[in-house]
Formats: structure tokens, sequence, C-alpha cells
């Protein structure tokens, strides 16, 4: 016979036994379910139960229930066993389906990291690692959970807790709306058990008005609001002189505002690095003679003005006179465009209502960096994106405050007790502290716990530079990866730290001796690069060193017990906000009359 022939013969006999199968697949279950209907029905008109003879029930039931009307069988045994084996069908194939689509939807991650692969993050053993890090809980019967460390969100599709330590130091990446704020900073806020540090560059329903009669119930509320975002009273004023009476220091200073207007990639030409020298030895000079940092304005305007070089020459920084004197009296064009750099570096302060939160006021408190490590206060640092100059006193401020509680922590053994929280939300806008990605690599270990939130990968890198955001990226210990990433580059780069696993591939061939199937097997990425982009908003991945990557089930603050108290003070909150504004833009009758 001819090859064609025996795959025909072959095929034809697949056919019949598939149709076969199929018979007795509906046959078997219809015959049963018309057995027990006409049973049922039988026992409800009073006939006796019929032995067990589904097939003769199915095809001749007036053989089986002799004594039932036509009607009766007719229900019975027909209509009500197909409705029945309809609707079984239908719900079997619906199980089916939801089960299959959720198979699908979660094939790609089944080998991610389960319970057992982020222990170091579960419960038991972040509360044994709180022990250790914290000697105010070492002999505590029972510790709570937010004493332990910070809430990342549960494990995806279980009710395991992931939490970082209070030795972790991390960075989210994470879009705008992808829950950074609503599941991430105001939550690790509420739960804090020590000084709270928070950057921002918005107010009403954000983690300002959330949190903040919460905060105030743990400690006194600090706020620095230069730029009016929340339209906040001036009831603070900070020194930024305080840490600038060493060179070091107002190196430090002037830094900050060279970040806060040059990207990374522009900080090393000669202007930029001119105008930041100007800035560090005139800081230097104000802070020596305890001047309020305005007057460096005055200086910057008038170079001959021999005020800074006398005072720098008076505490014993010659050589830093020398450098001054030497470019006030270099030639002009040089002197001009190096001191109008400058100029706009700190242009800012020549603002007064930017100045007044940097220089001393009366009646008002001076926030005190040292005080604050050691409290449970709260410190809201507000600056708008781009907010130059202003943006640079954010900062400077909080990284007066990181330095202090360094500080702190080595006075105090090592380690903070109980650990400050600094939540560095929009990092990349109002917060440019231009060595952040060094001090990552020792804050965790002092009690220090940073997040710095970020809206891209590419964000960080424009703002200190491929190599810093690396070495940042690096030394974090957690990395929180939201919804939202745009970035090919960086979705692949993270689908290659998830890694590949096995998937078994089966193919079928045709021969002239019959069908044969194989099975074989290959890699795959666990969550490929388009997987990552579209990760679902309420969804995380969590990269912690030395465990597999973890997906989580973030949890909002507002899906939390208390969450009705939280939102009456948010809307309080914003209230007052609201409130302030509209008094602060409404003409008063003394300005009619200036009008006038």
């Amino acid at each position: 016979m001819p090859p064609s022939s025996s795959n025909s013969n072959t095929v034809g006999y697949d056919l019949v036994l598939r149709l076969l199968l199929g018979v007795l697949a509906v046959v078997i279950p219809l015959a049963h379910l018309a057995w027990l209907s006409g049973n049922i029905t039988a026992y409800l008109t009073g006939t006796n139960w019929a032995p067990y003879q589904p097939t003769k029930a199915l095809l001749h039931p007036q053989q089986v229930w002799p004594t039932q009307g036509e009607t009766s069988l007719l229900i019975g045994a027909r209509i009500v066993p197909v409705l029945l084996f309809l609707a079984l069908g239908t719900g079997a194939g619906v199980l089916w389906a939801r089960h299959k689509n959720r198979s699908g939807g979660q094939k790609k991650i089944t080998d991610m990291a389960k319970a057992r692969d982020v222990e170091p993050l579960l419960a038991k053993a972040i509360t044994d690692k709180a022990r250790s890090l914290r000697p105010s809980l070492k002999d505590s019967k029972h510790i709570d959970a937010k004493d332990t460390g910070i809430l990342l969100g549960n494990l995806q599709g279980t009710r395991h807790e992931v939490r970082m330590n209070y030795e972790d130091v991390a960075v989210a990446i994470m879009a705008p709306r992808s829950g950074k704020t609503t599941s991430l900073a105001i939550p690790s806020m509420l739960a804090a058990p020590g000084p709270v540090l928070l950057t921002s560059n918005k107010s009403a329903g954000d983690a300002f008005t959330t949190a903040y009669e919460a905060r105030a119930r743990a400690g006194t509320v600090w706020t620095m609001d230069p730029q009016q975002i929340a339209h906040a009273a001036r009831e603070m004023w900070w020194n930024p002189l305080a840490g600038a009476r060493t060179l070091d220091g107002a190196n430090r200073l002037a830094g900050h505002f060279l970040s806060a207007s040059v990207d990374a990639s522009q900080q090393g030409d000669f202007w930029s690095k001119a105008g930041s020298n100007i800035l560090s030895q005139l800081l230097l000079a104000a802070a020596l003679d305890e001047r309020p940092i305005t007057d460096i304005m005055q200086w910057l305007a008038f170079p001959a003005d021999r005020t800074p070089l006398d005072i720098l020459r008076d505490h014993d920084f010659a050589a830093v006179a020398a450098q001054l004197k030497g470019t006030v009296e270099g030639p002009p064009e040089t002197r001009d465009g190096i001191y109008e750099t400058a100029r706009q570096y700190a242009s800012a302060l020549l603002n007064a209502e930017i100045s007044a939160w940097v220089t001393p006021q009366r009646d008002v408190p001076e926030f005190r960096p040292d005080q604050f490590v050691t409290s449970t206060d709260t410190l809201f640092l507000l600056s708008k994106d781009g907010g130059g100059g202003a943006s640079a006193l954010i900062a400077a401020c909080a990284d007066s405050v990181m330095r202090a509680a360094t500080a702190q922590a080595e006075r105090a053994g090592g380690r903070l007790d109980p650990p400050m929280l600094g939540i560095l939300d929009e990092a990349a806008n109002v917060c440019k502290i231009s060595d952040l990605p060094d001090l990552y690599s020792h804050l965790g270990s002092r009690g220090i716990i940073p997040i710095t939130i970020l809206q891209s990968y590419r964000q960080g890198q424009k703002v200190w530079g491929e190599a810093g955001m690396d070495a940042m990226w690096s030394a974090s210990t957690v990395k929180v990866i939201g919804s939202g990433i745009d970035d090919p580059d960086f979705a692949d780069k993270l689908s290659r730290l998830i890694g590949d696993h096995d998937v078994e591939t089966t193919s079928t061939s045709h021969s002239e001796s019959g069908k044969s199937t194989s099975v074989s097997m290959r890699q795959e990425r666990i969550l490929p690069a388009d997987a990552i982009r579209a990760l679902p908003k309420g969804t995380a991945l969590c990269f912690a060193t030395g465990m597999r990557a973890a997906m989580l089930d973030l949890r909002p603050w507002y899906r939390e017990p208390g969450a009705e108290e939280l939102s009456a003070a948010s809307a309080r909150a914003s209230r007052a906000i609201t409130a302030r504004a509209v008094a602060k833009h409404t003409p008063t009758q003394s300005d009619f009359g200036k009008a006038a």
C-alpha cells in the first residue's frame, strides 16, 4: 500500500477513537443523571426507587419505571438530566477556563521567590534580627511588627508580610501613581519608631497631609516649606552655616547649590567648579563670623569687598583667603564669569520668603539636627521641582540631618536606637545630595534607613551620573520596582536579574509508521521585559541582597485598619492648606487702601 494510504488510515483510526471517547463522555454521565433524576421523580410521586441500571434509564425509562406517566418520565428522565448535564458541563468549562487563564497569567512568575526563598524578610527572621540590631528590644517578650522593620508588602498571593530590617538601605523606582507614596512612604512613616525625615514636591493628598496628625502625636512636626507648597506658616528656621565652619562642611554646602542647578554631566566644567569654589569660600567666611547666609549675596555682588578675606585670615584660613584673593584680582572677564555663575547658583537667597527659613527669626524656634535625631519628631522638607537654590536648601537640610544622625550613632556605640527613617521622595527633583550613592554604603549600619524614591533609573543617572547611580543601585540591599517601567534597557536588565527557568516543550511529528511525540526542555525568562513593563498597579518586584526576586502585593494605607481616621485627618490638612492659600491671595482692606 502506498505511504499516503497508510497515513490516511492512521488518521482515520484516530478520528474514530476520538469520536468514540467523545460519545462515551456524553452518554455515561447523561445516563447516570437520567437514572438519578428519574428515581428522584419516582420518589416524589410515591413510586419505589428503581435498581441501578443507568443505560436502561437513558434508553428505555418506561421499563425502569413502568408505573410512571409519560409526562413524569419526559421531565424526570429526559428534560431534567439534559439540563443538569448542560449546567454541569458549562460550570466545568468556566472553571477550566478560569484555571487556564490564571495559570497562563502566572506562568511566567511561578519560578519567582517563594516564602522559603525570602525567609530573612519574613516575620520570625525579621523579629530575631530586630533584637540583635536594637538593644532596647533585646529582652522584650513581644515586639510589635512595626518595630521589627519596614513593611514592603505581602508575598504575592499569600499573607506573608515582607519587611526590610533596620539595617537595610533601599531604592524604589516607581512611576507616578504606582503606589510609591500610598504604599511605601506613608505606611513607613506611620509605623516608624524613631525620627522621620521626608522630602517631597507635593502636599495635598500626599504624605504631608495624610501623616501629619499621626506624626504630631509621636513628636514635634517640623515643616520647611520655602516655596509654599503647603502654604505652611514659618514656625521654624534652620541655620545651614552651622555645619560650614570647616572647609569640608563649606564645600558640602556649596555642592548642594551646584547639584541643584547643574546636572552631573556638567559639573566638571571650569565655570561650574570655579563658581562652586567661590561659594564655598564665602560660605566658610560667613559661618566663621557667625553671619546669616544671605550676607554672601552682598559679597557676590561686590567682589572687591575685602570682608570675607579678612575673616578667613583672622580665623587662620590663609590658604583659602589666598585663593579667594587670586580670583578677585584675576582677569576681570574671568572673575566676572565666575562670580556670575556663583550668583546664579545662590539666587534663591535673594528671595526674602525663601531666605527667611534659613536666617535667624525672632520668636521662632531653631531646628537643630543634632536634637532631632535623638527624638521621635518628623521633618517635612517641601520644594518644587526644579527649585534651584530652594531645592539646594532642602538637600542641605536633609544632608545635615543624616550627618548629625551619623555622629550621634557613633556616640551611641555605632547605631541609632530607635533608627531614623529618611524617605527621599522625588529625590532626583528636590533632594540632589551629590554623594548620596557613597553614603548608602554605611548609613544602614548606623541605624539610618534611607529610602530613595525615583520615577525611573534614568532619572537617577541624570542626577548622580551613570557611575553614581550604578553605585547606589549596587549598595542598596533592597530594591523595589513598581509598575510603569518604560525603559526597555532597564526592564531587560531586571529580567536578566530575575533569571531563567526550564520550560517543557512538546512536539508532535507524523511519519510512515504513525504519529510520534517528543518532550524537550528549553530555558525561558521567568519574567520578560514586556511583562515587567506591564506590571499591574498594586504589585512590585523586590530584589533583596542574596535572595531571589520576589513579587509583592503592595499594602496601601487606605486599605489598612485605621484608614478612615487617616482619611479624615488628610481631609482636614488639605482644607487647612486651601484656607491658607485663599487667605494669602485674598486682598485685605489695607491692600485696597494702598491701591487707592
